[in-house]
């Protein structure tokens, strides 16, 4: 298992050349790359070019640092078929510098709509037909998060739709955060999608449902909202000693292609503080359930 660092909480303090320098001064062999706007930002097209590509690569070398998985998130689940075939585009052009990278994990979010999803369902098969013959050549594996306000958020209805697809590349990532929107229960979900299982996300949440639904309140009741947080291990409501006792049950922290990734958002003002924090707590535990 490679425990990685997703530098979100640097993209305003640190350039992307800086990324990997940074990893290795707070403790992380391992990067995960997310959206940013020099490489892959939100919803459009790559950024990054050949030789940036290559100066990260050299970056990453310099600091003994590797890119563990690459994020990209794009609408290709979108029931707007000009979306679906924009992001289809920019997604080929993701793998093309994962590949350069010397990376094959991937991981991502459907980008569906929740109030659409049976449009958004078919658009992601569609996606999927022209993708998958690439990711099956390319040694790419793509791990799915069933995230807030997508078209599927519960944690098994998401192992159903990449299972549909029938394909080995494919599999699951489990984002704590997101625990208290996934309905099934946490040990249920990695049972069920035993070695399917290649990323988690570690960061803490309170949970939304709590005190008869009132732990949070919008203003008009009944907004269509989601809400959670990215917290630092122990500021929420996850059941830590539950998590990962099943990633162990699982054999995720014993397998040698799984990514556990530390990503609060939540406290940039003390991010390389919370980055070596969270980094000490999960070995913690990782060690206390071998």
């Amino acid at each position: 298992m490679k425990i990685a660092l997703d530098p979100t909480p640097f993209h305003h303090t640190h350039s992307l050349l800086e990324f990997p320098a940074l990893a290795a001064e707070l403790g992380y062999k391992y990067l995960q790359l997310t959206p940013h706007q020099d490489l892959l930002p939100f919803f459009k097209h790559p950024k990054a070019d050949d030789a940036l590509v290559a100066d990260l690569k050299a970056a990453c070398k310099k600091a003994g640092v590797e890119v563990a998985s690459v994020l990209p998130v794009h609408k290709w689940s979108s029931p707007d078929p000009v979306l679906r075939e924009a992001a289809v585009r920019y997604w080929k052009r993701a793998i093309q510098i994962t590949v350069d990278l010397g990376v094959n994990q991937m991981n991502t979010e459907f980008s569906g709509r929740p109030e659409q999803p049976e449009e958004s369902e078919a658009a992601f098969y569609r996606s999927m037909e022209e993708l998958v013959p690439l990711f099956e050549s390319e040694g790419i594996n793509v791990a799915f998060d069933p995230h807030p306000d997508d078209f599927v958020e519960e944690g098994l209805a998401c192992w159903r739709v990449i299972r549909g697809v029938n394909s080995p590349n494919l599999s699951f990532a489990y984002v704590a955060a997101h625990t208290f929107h996934m309905k099934d229960e946490p040990l249920e979900i990695m049972a069920a999608v035993g070695e399917k299982l290649r990323v988690v996300h570690v960061a803490d949440t309170m949970d939304h449902q709590a005190s008869h639904g009132l732990r949070y309140i919008t203003n008009p009741p009944g907004n269509a909202v989601r809400v959670h947080q990215h917290l630092k291990i122990g500021d929420g409501d996850v059941n830590w000693d539950e998590f990962f006792g099943g990633l162990a049950e699982n054999g995720f922290t014993a397998r040698d292609e799984t990514v556990m990734v530390s990503c609060v958002f939540a406290e940039n003002e003390n991010a390389k503080e919370v980055a070596k924090y969270q980094l000490r707590t999960m070995q913690d535990y990782v060690s206390s359930t071998l």
